[in-house]
């Protein structure tokens, strides 16, 4: 027969002190008149119970403190544009594509002296092509904000998240009747703005 290690027999003294404390709990709560139901200790059993009781003292800190108690979600947990998302709206997403852009030279390309490269941090404008058959360029309307694009037409709807932080007041939109396409293009926001000057 294996002999038990001293981890072993600590481990049972803690499973059983904590099996018999649940036990005189129950045992004082049936004496209190709780109409005589009996409520099992394995069943008030958690895995919070395991292990040293944490200290009362402390106080817990979240990375998301509710500013009021009837607040649901922090204003940063909410993703911007979301008011703008319609479920019982039935009209279809049209197709798009986004593309990223940067104004490349001779010397960005044969030379290499701005220290560019083909990364996408690199990227001055993010270029969104958006397919609208039988539409009218009078029908479009068009909302941008710093992280959210809304479109609307009488038979599309696109609310699109953009990947990167734009300029929104720095924009421009081209529709192309001919093949029935919206190109809108938008500045981004880079993080290095005061080095990256081009």
């Amino acid at each position: 027969m294996e002999s038990l290690g001293v981890s072993s027999v600590q481990s049972l003294r803690a499973l059983s002190a904590l099996l018999s404390s649940q036990r005189d709990d129950d045992e004082e709560e049936d004496e209190g008149g709780e109409g005589g139901k009996k409520v099992a200790a394995i069943a008030q059993l958690g895995p919070g119970h395991i292990g040293p009781s944490p200290k009362k003292d402390k106080e817990v800190t979240t990375a998301y403190m509710k500013k009021s108690s009837k607040d649901i979600w922090s204003e940063e947990e909410v993703a911007e544009g979301s008011h703008y998302d319609d479920l019982a709206d039935p009209r279809p997403q049209p197709e798009y594509e986004i593309i990223l852009k940067q104004s490349v030279g001779t010397e960005d390309l044969f030379l290499g002296l701005s220290g560019k490269d083909p990364s996408s941090m690199c990227c001055e404008a993010m270029l969104v092509k958006i397919k609208l058959p039988d539409t009218m360029a009078t029908d479009v309307v068009l909302d941008v904000k710093e992280k959210f694009l809304d479109l609307r037409t009488p038979k599309h709807k696109l609310g699109l998240h953009l990947p990167r932080a734009i300029h929104s007041q720095e924009g421009k939109a081209q529709f192309f009747s001919e093949r029935g396409e919206l190109e809108v293009t938008l500045l981004l926001k880079r993080s290095m703005d005061f080095i990256n000057t081009q």
